[in-house]
């Protein structure tokens, strides 16, 4: 079956994907699976527009409803691989399915690395989080720890200092790869202790978690845990076109969401556009870009390219 474009994933801009793909009369079918992504995390959201405070899953089934309106199709499936021959991809399914389109828009989730402390996959949702911006209010003037891995980490520090009552910065090792600028922000706020040449073994908890039990024994005394280790695009099934990536795996796309690959569109996490300021509401406005720029393409090339 042909397509003038198929959106693959979605999750987070059903609704923006949908819309202007159908506005411009393009047919389009959306391929998307449910797993693990940022917004799934989130303990509530309270920075969406017109959300006060909302679980994803109320978001995300306002989405799909307002979406349906838009007559799209849908496919619930997981995509294996995408292709290019001549001027169609072809999109192939894990349960055998083909399609041909002419666009293609992908838009995968950066995977998160888990540190595998018992309780952290329990706690998601609750009082594990992987995300600072979309969290830290759930722990205002409370506190929380940090584990950290890489250079973001310090920079979400920082953010949940001002909210937090306390952040323990907890790292495994005692020296710092990060820019000299941002560790010495670190060392002196106030109310940042750093915990270095450790690494979390559990927590306890009752109604509410309550301490954080590192490897050494030592014990902290938290409402939180943040996440900062590692996160990767997830780009493997349209890898074998090799389309051109930044140092961190992110897809090169340019200001109309384009890849190197010709037709082939990126929006959400997985870009280096929005300055890899990984949240809903970028993700959304890169699908409408996209789409936009997809029908532009269309009316300016009569099909052709």
């Amino acid at each position: 079956m042909n397509y003038d474009v198929i959106i693959i994933w979605a999750w987070s801009a059903w609704l923006p994907a949908w819309m202007y793909a159908s506005r411009y009369n393009l047919k389009n079918l959306i391929i998307w699976s449910m797993f693990w992504w940022a917004l799934a995390t989130s303990h509530k959201v309270e920075n969406y527009p017109w959300t006060l405070s909302a679980s994803w899953k109320h978001i995300m089934d306002n989405f799909r409803k307002h979406a349906e309106e838009s007559w799209s199709e849908f496919l619930q499936d997981t995509v294996a691989r995408v292709e290019k021959n001549d001027n169609l991809f072809l999109i192939k399914t894990v349960s055998w399915k083909e399609f041909n389109s002419r666009f293609v828009v992908y838009a995968t989730w950066n995977k998160y690395k888990k540190v595998w402390f018992k309780w952290e996959e329990e706690f998601l949702w609750k009082w594990v989080s992987y995300c600072a911006t979309c969290d830290a209010m759930f722990f205002k003037n409370r506190d929380v720890a940090i584990i950290w891995w890489w250079n973001t980490a310090l920079t979400e520090a920082l953010f949940l200092s001002d909210i937090c009552r306390k952040v323990y910065l907890i790292h495994r090792r005692d020296t710092f790869r990060a820019e000299s600028v941002r560790v010495e922000k670190i060392k002196n706020t106030e109310n940042i202790e750093l915990v270095l040449n450790e690494e979390v073994e559990s927590v306890s908890w009752s109604m509410f978690m309550e301490e954080i039990y590192l490897k050494s024994w030592k014990i902290l005394k938290a409402d939180g845990i943040f996440v900062a280790v590692w996160n990767e695009p997830d780009t493997k099934i349209i890898d074998c076109m090799a389309p051109k990536k930044d140092e961190d795996g992110c897809l090169i796309v340019d200001q109309r969401q384009e890849t190197s690959i010709a037709w082939l569109y990126a929006a959400w996490d997985v870009t280096t556009n929005s300055n890899k300021f990984r949240q809903t509401i970028m993700s959304a406005a890169e699908w409408c870009l996209a789409a936009n720029s997809i029908h532009e393409d269309i009316v300016r090339l009569g099909h052709k390219k």
